[in-house]
C-alpha cells in the first residue's frame, strides 16, 4: 500500500491552519509535485489497482495526474475511491487561525508532547483521527491488497493522518508520532502481512520501487516472519524457512542510518513538529 501526502497547498505556505476548509488548492509547486508523482512511481504505475483519497480538494488534485497516467499507460481506468475517514483532522475552532497565534495556546504543548490526549476545541482528538484512519486503511487493504498484502494501491491523505497510520504500523504509541516526518507529496509504503505490518518506506521524495512480498523459491516454505539480521536485498531472502529463522549478510545496524528505501535519513531540523498544515 502506497501512502501519498498531497502536494504543497496554498495553506502550507500561508501560515494558517486550513484544516477541512473548502477550496484549499495546490499551489504551483504542489501541482508540479503531483505531475512528478507519476515519474517517481515509475513502473509501479502499471501495478496500481485503485486510488483512495481524502475528500478534500488538494488530495483530488494530487492524484488526478496519476489516474490519467494509469489510463494512458495501461488502457484501463482504476477506481478513485473517496474515503471520508482519510480526511484531514477536524481542528474545530482552531481552523483558519494563524499558526503563530496557536503557539501560545496551552493545547499546543499537548499536541507536541502528549498528542494522544489532544482534543481540538469543537473538533476531534488525535486518538480519534488515528482510530478512523487506521480502520479505513486496514479495511481498504483487505479489499485491495489481497490476502498477503501484495496488491498495489494508493491512499492520498494528510500529514498528521498519515503519521498516525505509520505510527500504528510501527507498533509505536501515538505519543511518538511527532517524531515521524511526512513532507508534501512524499511517499510511504506499508505492507500489511498476515502477522504484522511492514513499514518499507517513509517520507520518500525520490523515485521508488515496490518491494516484493514473501514468495516461494526453490521449494522453500513461504513465511511472513522478518529476516533475522535484516533483509539482504535478494529475492531468495524472501523465501524463508517455515519457522521464520533466516540469515543475512546485511549489517542490521545499517537500518538505523538509512531509511527503507536505502537513502540516508535526514536529521530533524526543528524541535517542534508543525501542527497539521496538511
Amino acid at each position: 500500500m502506497i501512502l501519498v501526502r498531497h502536494g504543497r497547498s496554498v495553506a502550507n505556505t500561508s501560515g494558517v491552519l486550513a484544516g477541512r476548509s473548502p477550496g484549499v488548492a495546490l499551489d504551483d509547486k504542489g501541482r508540479a509535485q503531483a505531475a512528478e508523482l507519476v515519474t517517481r512511481l515509475g513502473t509501479c504505475v502499471e501495478q496500481i489497482t485503485a486510488v483512495a483519497r481524502s475528500p478534500l480538494q488538494r488530495c483530488g488534485e494530487t492524484v488526478a495526474p496519476l489516474l490519467a497516467a494509469i489510463a494512458e499507460q495501461t488502457g484501463r481506468e482504476v477506481p478513485e475511491v473517496v474515503v471520508d475517514d482519510l480526511a484531514e483532522v477536524d481542528y474545530g475552532s482552531w481552523t483558519n487561525r494563524p499558526l503563530k497565534d496557536l503557539l501560545t495556546e496551552p493545547l499546543w504543548k499537548v499536541v507536541q508532547q502528549h498528542p494522544s490526549a489532544a482534543v481540538f476545541p469543537d473538533g476531534e482528538g488525535l486518538s480519534q483521527v488515528q482510530s478512523r484512519a487506521v480502520a479505513a486503511i486496514r479495511r481498504l487493504d483487505r479489499e485491495l491488497g489481497g490476502p498477503d498484502g501484495s496488491g498495489v494501491w494508493v491512499a492520498c491523505s494528510h500529514g498528521d493522518v498519515i503519521k498516525s497510520v505509520i505510527s500504528d504500523a510501527m507498533g509505536a504509541h501515538l505519543d511518538t508520532f511527532q517524531r515521524i516526518v511526512v513532507e508534501p507529496a512524499s511517499i510511504s509504503i506499508i505492507r500489511y502481512g498476515a502477522t504484522r505490518p511492514y513499514v518499507q518506506t517513509v517520507n520518500n521524495t525520490a523515485v521508488i520501487s515496490i518491494p516484493s512480498p514473501p514468495s516461494t523459491t526453490n521449494g522453500a516454505a513461504t513465511s511472513d516472519d522478518a529476516t533475522i539480521g535484516g533483509e539482504t536485498g535478494t529475492d531468495e531472502a524472501r523465501a524463508r524457512p517455515a519457522d521464520g529463522v533466516g540469515s543475512s549478510s546485511a549489517d542490521a545496524d545499517d537500518a538505523t542510518a538509512r531509511g527503507a528505501d536505502g537513502t540516508a535519513r535526514r536529521p530533524a531540523t526543528s524541535a517542534q513538529a508543525p501542527a497539521g498544515r496538511g
